[in-house]
């Protein structure tokens, strides 16, 4: 049983040491590495922390007694994306994934088979989104891009600030997307004019992350930004409607004080939950942005809510099930630590997660046990994995693998 104590592990002390007191080491490091910029500055940092470089040795992973089959639905594949992070997009029947040379496909949700696969036409960063008859994916030149779902014809191309490295979102004709800068666009979904722009000021250091944008079911577009905050926009108009402090940073240099809200907000009933990297995890009040309960619980890719259960990958790996009211420890799991553990999606009674092995790991909702196991093709899984209905979820990896993967 993967119980959780009031006592921290040893690991997770470590790592909370090796933070505080090796971040300052770090910075210099990447400085006297050449970065010619502060993009190439925020690059290097996040790589460092948490991309391909292995800092600790991935925990080893244990024989486990499965007593739920997981199973492959079916598996598809696009292009290797070694340099950007994408997930797979859900539209009715069909399944939208993209890579980072520029590949767009459209599957069958049911069987995994392509309908089309098309070329964008130029190198990609950011993706995929799908919604009202439109594809929508981003480039390292901060080029939105639209794709009729049909057949795959190209719609527009819109500019915005910088690169787009998360998946744009569409909501009643507008689309959301957000840039590098982390400036937040409202694009008409018809030609791509900018309709409106928020941006806010940020700190000298931030991380690099391939955080979006989710919009709840009334177009409000919950945000994270540097600095702990996390916003409520409008998505018709832009307009501001609560902001609210997910962590503080703390520390005396401006690596020490990174508190970024790095993963997607996630949206169930009255709560909105948020998780900063060095910093906390909060459960806000969806009206009012008024903070609920706090954990101290740093997060980098993110978490899930199903029912009261709240999943959340920790920025070392490991996986908590929190109340989704208080905030409370159910259990914690440490057998994924330093394995770049994703972002966990919920999966009937059950929380489903990928590692850098290829591995997708099955954790029971009561106790946190490991219940199941299935790999994919070895390679790094991408750090947002996607529902597929109720009982299944999709899983697009490093070296061009898009894998449905269910429970019996």
């Amino acid at each position: 049983m993967a119980a959780f104590t009031s006592t921290p592990p040893k690991s997770w002390m470590r790592w909370a040491a090796d933070m505080r007191n090796g971040l300052f080491s770090l910075l210099v490091a990447v400085l006297l590495g050449g970065c010619s910029s502060l993009t190439d500055l925020k690059t290097d940092i996040s790589e460092r922390l948490f991309g391909r470089e292995v800092h600790d040795p991935p925990t080893e992973l244990k024989e486990i007694q499965a007593t739920v089959d997981l199973k492959l639905l079916w598996q598809a594949s696009v292009s290797a994306s070694p340099d950007y992070d994408f997930s797979p997009a859900v539209d009715g029947k069909f399944v939208y994934a993209a890579s980072q040379n520029g590949e767009l496909i459209k599957l069958d949700a049911a069987t995994g088979k392509p309908v089309w696969r098309v070329s964008a036409g130029e190198k990609l960063s950011g993706g995929t989104g799908a919604g009202e008859k439109r594809v929508l994916v981003g480039t390292p030149k901060g080029m939105v891009l639209a794709f009729d779902q049909e057949n795959g014809k190209p719609l527009w191309k819109a500019k915005v600030a910088s690169e787009v490295l998360s998946a744009p979102r569409i909501y009643n004709g507008v689309v959301v997307v957000r840039s590098g800068d982390s400036r937040i666009y409202g694009l008409d979904a018809v030609d791509g004019k900018r309709k409106w722009v928020y941006e806010r000021a940020t700190p000298t250091l931030t991380l690099r992350s391939s955080a979006g944008v989710t919009i709840d079911e009334a177009g409000i577009a919950f945000v994270g930004f540097a600095g702990g905050k996390l916003i409520a926009l409008n998505s018709a108009d832009g307009k501001v409607l609560w902001e609210a402090s997910v962590a503080q940073p703390k520390g005396t240099t401006e690596i020490e004080r990174i508190a970024d809200v790095t993963s997607l907000p996630v949206v169930d009933g009255r709560y909105v939950y948020a998780s900063a990297f060095n910093g906390r995890t909060v459960g806000i009040d969806r009206a009012s942005g008024r903070v609920l309960w706090n954990r101290d619980i740093s997060s980098y890719v993110g978490l899930a809510v199903d029912g009261s259960t709240l999943y959340l990958t920790q920025s070392n790996g490991a996986v908590y099930a929190l109340d989704y009211s208080s905030g409370k420890s159910y259990w914690r799991q440490g057998g994924l630590q330093w394995r770049r553990t994703t972002a966990p999606v919920a999966v009937g009674r059950y929380a489903m997660l990928g590692d850098l092995e290829g591995y997708v790991h099955l954790l029971s909702k009561d106790d946190g046990d490991f219940v199941g196991r299935l790999r994919t093709d070895s390679s790094s899984i991408m750090p947002q994995p996607v529902a597929l209905g109720p009982y299944a979820a999709l899983f697009q990896t490093r070296g061009g693998g898009v894998y449905a993967i269910g429970i019996k």
